[in-house]
């Protein structure tokens, strides 16, 4: 299957739409128990395509959980490095999933040390120009390509970095969010019970 084919299967699946890296102005990111709308900045937009050949790389999902290891990965290969705008977005995301499976975080960390992103100007003319025909041929020269590679105590003070920047971030987001919905909420009549009470969740993944 090659990486434009697999990019449309992977959008339709989730309900992205037909066209390769198609989003709207602004993007649904997980912050805790919230889907928090930021605008959909051009960084962001000009990187999707090659997060999204991530997921399919990697394998995780696009789920709270999974979002949370491409993020991981992603900051474990380097984004930082790459732009910082690419990591502020990998930290939110991480703190998610930091709170929901802190040894899947930890784990897509260390295989992204491993690992090497797609966000390089050169890898993302390869992917652009047909370098690799296929996903498994891209996953051949991507994931675990770095076997050589070791855990030393750096990338550990580095990933509790990346864990603790994720955390302040999140409140900074996630608590006025959750005051405005709380606000908004009883102003429309609901009981406290029915603004405090958990939504069943299905995206836990």
């Amino acid at each position: 299957m090659s990486l434009n084919t697999a990019l449309q299967d992977f959008y339709r699946e989730h309900g992205f739409g037909d066209v390769l890296g198609a989003r709207p102005k602004t993007v649904r990111v997980y912050t805790g128990c919230l889907l928090v709308p930021l605008p959909n900045i051009e960084t962001r937009y000009r990187y999707l395509k090659y997060h999204d050949l991530h997921h399919l790389v990697t394998g995780y999902s696009v789920g709270r959980i999974g979002e949370g290891q491409i993020s991981a990965w992603e900051l474990g290969t380097g984004s930082m490095r790459k732009s910082p705008i690419l990591g502020l977005m990998n930290l939110i995301a991480l703190s998610t999933g930091w709170v929901l499976d802190r040894q899947k975080m930890w784990a897509a960390f260390c295989r992204g040390r491993r690992s090497r992103n797609l966000y390089s100007a050169k890898r993302r003319s390869q992917v652009d120009d047909g370098t690799w025909s296929t996903i498994d041929e891209l996953r051949a020269d991507t994931l675990d390509c770095e076997p050589n590679t070791s855990i030393r105590r750096r990338d550990r003070i580095i990933y509790f970095s990346y864990v603790v920047l994720s955390l302040g971030i999140h409140a900074s987001i996630a608590i006025p969010a959750m005051i405005v919905r709380t606000i908004s909420d009883l102003s429309q009549g609901k009981s406290v019970r029915k603004v405090i009470q958990p939504s069943p969740r299905t995206d836990l993944f």
